[in-house]
């Protein structure tokens, strides 16, 4: 079940493009697993803003000086996270979690590549610690649209085999997309399994790739989570379930977290006619 805490800020300090927030947690460390999220509530019961803002755990310690603690990545979109990045030390926020369905681990040790796009690179890092703990091979790929908006390059320098950058603008690392360099790696590492987290368009062209050299894909999709816990359905989108029927399924409760192939990308947004419960069905 996830735990509400009454979280207090421990630092919020820049890194490139982004705000990296340390809050207390209490127990939700402990919980806690690769590729889940927390939800914050916004400048607590005076807001008008009533929607939580959801956020990737980068980091997650147990124990320590202030208990239990999670670092957040935050980029100033809109009015609540502009609110989240200008929180100060000792600052208290509500935050509920762990949220959502982490990542799915091999068995087997296996060669993955783990992809971030900007600081949706943020899940990945803790993943690859679990991967590696399984003896896998564990290559990066973190692109951005500038080297600012890059994240966690020394981390991933520290954890991965090889650690490939790009770019849109050439200013570090290849110009140009992170599915220009994955094919080649693909072949030079015998990657087996493909983990992604980043823009929509990414996540459905890394699929395309994976599919065509017939390896797997999760992906941890970028939609808009309002509540979190599955009541408000502003963030379904179609998958193809098990049992091969599409359904609009919740990216908070069982995502965010999917197979890539199962994700009928060309269609959220909509609800495709052969969906389960649609007017045709």
């Amino acid at each position: 079940m996830p735990i509400q805490h009454q979280a207090s800020v421990i630092s919020n300090t820049r890194t490139g493009a982004y705000q990296l927030l340390t809050l207390t947690a209490g127990e939700i460390p402990k919980e806690f697993k690769p590729g889940q999220f927390v939800t914050l509530a916004i400048d607590g019961l005076s807001s008008g803003l009533i929607l939580r803002r959801a956020f990737s755990i980068y980091q997650a310690q147990d124990r320590g000086v202030y208990g239990g603690t999670i670092d957040l990545v935050v980029a100033a979109h809109g009015e609540g996270t502009k609110w989240i990045t200008q929180l100060k030390r000792d600052d208290s926020v509500n935050i509920v979690g762990p949220l959502g369905k982490p990542f799915s681990i091999p068995k087997d040790a296996v060669s993955c590549v783990l992809i971030g796009g900007g600081y949706g690179a943020a899940p990945l890092f803790r993943l690859a610690e679990a991967l590696r703990s399984r003896g896998c091979r564990v290559d990066f790929i973190l692109g951005a649209q500038n080297s600012e908006k890059l994240f966690g390059i020394l981390e991933a320098r520290r954890l991965g085999h090889n650690v490939l950058i790009t770019t849109q603008d050439g200013s570090s690392g290849h110009q140009g997309l992170v599915t220009d360099v994955l094919p080649d790696l693909i072949a030079k590492a015998d990657s087996q399994v493909i983990y992604s987290c980043g823009p929509m368009p990414m996540l459905q062209a890394i699929t395309k790739i994976a599919q065509a050299h017939q390896i797997y894909s999760f992906t941890a999709v970028e939609e808009a989570m309002a509540c979190g816990i599955g009541v408000c359905m502003t963030c379904v989108l179609p998958v193809i379930g098990d049992d091969g029927v599409t359904r609009m399924v919740r990216s908070c409760v069982e995502g965010p977290t999917f197979k890539g192939e199962r994700v009928r990308w060309d269609e959220v947004g909509t609800i495709p006619p052969d969906t389960y419960g649609a007017g045709n069905q």
